[in-house]
């Protein structure tokens, strides 16, 4: 093929993949976190009693139904710290909760997937206004290619989770003592329309370079 063919095919190709780009849009993806199997381990439910201090419980309020385009940024539910006695920190009455684990299971309706993500916590101390306890997750990915599906297939649809989620204090976040288990949702299967822009771009720009130089000559 000539140079000259060799541009011309570059700069359709260009043409085609911006096409590409501006039609190219994100499929949904339908889950929940609502399964029986999401709960703290110790209780075996989505409510978790003090250890020790003045009545205060932490609760899990899951995702019953969630569609999300990708790539996007999700929530997988909410954790609610109540604490109707606590006083502030510097008086001093509070509640304090022992380490525990739970399980956060994602189930990916579109793909007829299912996965977990384990959160585990040290625990400590909270009051009206402080709270000690964050949770840390592993893993921090379920999707193609990981051993963290427990049924199905993920397809090219992956699920992600933030390093860590802190449990704000009874008197912080909308509503009150609420904070919310940050997520991400990405797909594998094309490139994103903002990749294929690039890579468009660049095959226009080189017939479009290509032909300037032959108008130059």
């Amino acid at each position: 093929m000539t140079p000259r063919r060799l541009v011309r095919a570059a700069s359709i190709a260009g043409a085609a993949i911006f096409m590409m780009a501006a039609s190219a849009s994100a499929s949904p993806i339908t889950f929940n976190t609502n399964a029986a199997t999401t709960v703290f381990v110790s209780s075996n439910s989505l409510t978790l009693n003090q250890s020790s201090g003045v009545a205060a419980t932490l609760t899990f309020n899951p995702s019953a139904s969630s569609v999300s385009g990708v790539p996007s940024s999700v929530a997988f539910g909410d954790f609610t710290l109540v604490c109707a006695t606590c006083s502030t920190q510097a008086i001093g009455t509070g509640a304090f909760f022992n380490a525990f684990s739970f399980n956060l299971v994602v189930t990916d309706l579109t793909d007829g997937a299912t996965g977990k993500f384990v959160g585990n916590s040290t625990g400590g101390s909270v009051w009206s206004d402080v709270s000690q306890i964050t949770i840390t997750w592993a893993p921090l990915v379920l999707g193609p290619g990981t051993v963290n599906a427990l049924t199905g297939n993920f397809g090219p649809t992956f699920f992600a989770t933030t390093s860590f989620t802190a449990v704000v204090a009874p008197n912080s976040g909308t509503p009150p003592g609420q904070s919310t288990v940050q997520g991400f949702i990405n797909t594998t299967a094309i490139p994103e329309p903002g990749t294929l822009s690039v890579i468009g771009g660049g095959l226009l720009g080189l017939g479009l370079l290509r032909r300037k130089k032959v108008f130059q000559l």
